[in-house]
């Protein structure tokens, strides 16, 4: 007995019970026999201290310990905003209830088992110098060990404010109806307003934001965001912790026009018509990544990889691009013309008015001017390369091009376009530092097959054209540009064929033409054609100009204006043959690009006329003398004149 006496009267509970039990009584007689008013003192002062912000409890604080443990209950909780800010609170609730489970903070741990938010608001913006009202005076607080099992949002409310970028959003926040005993229920957020002065809405679904402190596992969203015609689908699983510096979701995005990027995120973009991509959206520090994407840009497809370097002077931007179907139409916006409009073509209803618009004025250059600040707002060095191309009235068969801008100064170099059968190379250089643009072009022909090229005149053969046009401008359009142009344009075709009926045609020869026309059409070899155009302030000026075949020479002279559009050119017809039919007589092309004319000329053909109506009346046959045509027609020096050519840089000599 006694030993056991002993024994019993030796024991003593463990430290930590006494603790717990004497720190258990002094908070169920502070809850319930004291006013809580200095308990709300204590936490209003805490928070404060941590924020550095004003913290009002305004309403109620009830302090309960039962059976969840010790519950706190606070109404009227409001955190002051920035001193910066009009709006006075940052963050406010009509009510917030705390579950502490008391048992943990015996081992200096804080386990929440709940909290749960009634009508919370919080809002978030930035001032016009950049300051984030979410961006706290004080240091953070040393990281103590705490748990929250269950977080419930009930009525809430965010908004986003930033002035300077013309953005307003309000977003209705709580979380998603689930079981009691589910307190990681997601968070479903649906708003509108406005986003870089465009209509704005959001709908989505996201992770309860009590995943964040789980570590190692991720953490899931799924937004549909929809700016103005721009919309952006992100969804996937963010690596947890979470670092909005470095993550990688899934990213659909579609609109009307990619140009419209601009106003939305500030990143110059190229007028497109309506497109629609997906692919894998990165962040990492100061670059954005747009990798492994594809999608359609009007009917052309289009895949490869984007990223965007904000950190520098300017946004600096890499691309790869690659289509295996592209359509030239797609591409108009680089030259400032709207995308193709016909039947089955994609185009905003915008871009199709403009077409309209367009197809309504009497010229055909596109006079859209280039936006100056675009083009100095940033860097980029895109490459494209294109398998096939689809193209109206050109025999285009494949494209690559690599375009360089910096510091204001856009070159693509190199341009290089498969054109039936043969090549079109060379380089473009706009200089937009200076107003207007500055511009440079040198653009080489190689072996382009001419009945490929122009089928109808030339329908089988050999002929290959070969050419070269340096020019150099400025203006802030393609018209501008081409309306102050000073250079040359020169081309050589080596021997070939073409349509005979064309070629009699256009010297009025009816005999001839007449029994073409009647029987089946022959081809006429051509022996050589070349011109030779000096530009001088937008108005180019043949030089020399001839096509020589076996049947007819044809020597051309004249200008060609590229500001007021139109064509002033003389064509005449030196047949090599007897024709006892004909009116042949210099033809004139005249008019304007968009509606060419071609015709003899009056005068001439008239007195012709007349001559053989005077002769008509004196005796019948006679008036068949004034039509007799003789065939004055030598032939050219071929090999001399594509030599001299070639010699002074105007052309590359053509394969033969």
């Amino acid at each position: 007995m006694a030993g056991g006496t002993r024994k019993l009267r030796d024991w003593r509970p463990p430290r930590w019970g006494v603790v717990a039990a004497v720190l258990l009584a002094l908070i169920a007689g502070l809850a319930l026999a004291y006013d809580d008013t200095w308990i709300k003192a204590l936490i209003e002062h805490r928070v404060a201290a941590v924020t550095g912000r004003h913290f009002e409890i305004g309403g109620n604080f009830d302090v309960s310990l039962g059976r969840p443990g010790l519950g706190l209950d606070a109404s009227g909780v409001a955190l002051g905003n920035a001193s910066w800010s009009k709006s006075p609170v940052m963050a406010r609730a009509r009510s917030v209830h705390v579950d502490i489970d008391p048992w943990p903070l015996l081992r200096g741990r804080l386990d929440v088992t709940r909290i749960a938010l009634d009508k919370p608001e919080l809002l978030l913006e930035r001032n016009a110098r950049g300051q984030a009202n979410w961006r706290f005076d004080r240091k953070r607080p040393k990281r103590s060990s705490t748990t929250i099992r269950a977080l419930s949002i009930r009525d809430g409310t965010l908004r986003v404010r930033e002035p300077a970028l013309h953005t307003d959003l309000r977003l209705a926040v709580e979380t998603e109806r689930r079981g009691a005993k589910d307190g990681y229920a997601p968070i479903v957020a649906r708003g509108t307003g406005r986003y870089r002065n465009e209509p704005f809405d959001l709908d989505g679904r996201l992770d309860s934001p009590l995943q964040l402190l789980r570590r190692g596992e991720g953490y899931r969203l799924d937004l549909r965001a929809h700016a103005g015609d721009t919309k952006l689908h992100a969804h996937g699983k963010l690596d947890s912790p979470i670092d909005l510096t470095r993550f990688t979701v899934n990213a659909d995005a579609s609109g009307q026009n990619l140009a419209d990027v601009y106003r939305l995120v500030g990143i110059a973009t190229p007028e497109t018509p309506p497109y629609r991509v997906s692919g894998r959206l990165s962040h990492d520090q100061d670059v954005w990544r747009f990798a492994d994407f594809d999608g359609m840009v009007g009917d052309s497809d289009v895949a490869g990889d984007v990223s965007i370097d904000v950190g520098g002077k300017r946004p600096a931007l890499h691309a790869k691009l690659r289509s295996r179907q592209l359509d030239l139409d797609d591409l108009g916006g680089l030259i400032g013309a709207p995308p193709g409009t016909a039947p089955g073509e994609t185009a905003s209803p915008e871009q199709r008015a403009e077409a309209q618009e367009k197809k309504a004025s009497p010229r055909v250059l596109p006079d859209k001017p280039y936006d100056l600040k675009k083009l100095r707002s940033l860097d980029a060095e895109v490459e494209l390369r294109a398998q096939r191309i689809t193209a109206r009235n050109l025999p285009i068969d494949a494209m690559n091009a690599h375009l360089k801008l910096k510091n204001g100064v856009l070159r693509i170099d190199p341009f290089d376009v498969g054109l039936a059968g043969g090549r079109m190379t060379g380089n473009i250089e706009l200089d937009a530092r200076r107003n207007p643009i500055e511009t440079q072009t040198d653009l080489r022909l190689q072996d382009v097959e001419v009945p490929k090229l122009m089928p109808r005149i030339s329908p089988k053969g050999f002929g290959r054209i070969a050419g070269q046009a340096r020019l150099e401008g400025h203006g802030n359009s393609v018209a501008k540009m081409l309306a102050t142009a000073d250079g040359e344009v020169g081309a050589v075709m080596g021997s070939g064929e073409m349509s005979n009926l064309v070629l009699e045609l256009a010297g009025l020869d009816v005999a001839e033409s007449l029994i073409l026309m009647l029987s089946k059409d022959k081809t006429v070899p051509v022996r050589c054609a070349y011109t030779d155009l000096a530009v001088t302030d937008g108005v180019a000026t043949a030089r020399s100009m001839a096509l020589d075949t076996t049947d007819t020479v044809v020597v051309g002279s004249g200008t060609i204006d590229l500001a007021d559009e139109r064509l002033d050119l003389e064509l005449k017809a030196r047949p090599k043959d007897i024709s006892p039919l004909s009116l042949r007589g210099p033809l004139d092309v005249d008019g304007t690009f968009k509606d060419p004319g071609f015709h003899p000329q009056p005068v001439r053909l008239a007195g012709r006329v007349a001559a053989a109506a005077a002769l008509f009346a004196i005796t019948p046959p006679a008036a068949l003398l004034a039509l007799f045509e003789t065939g004055p027609g030598k032939d050219l020096d071929c090999a001399g004149k594509t030599k001299a050519l070639a010699q002074v840089g105007a052309v590359t000599r053509p394969k033969t």
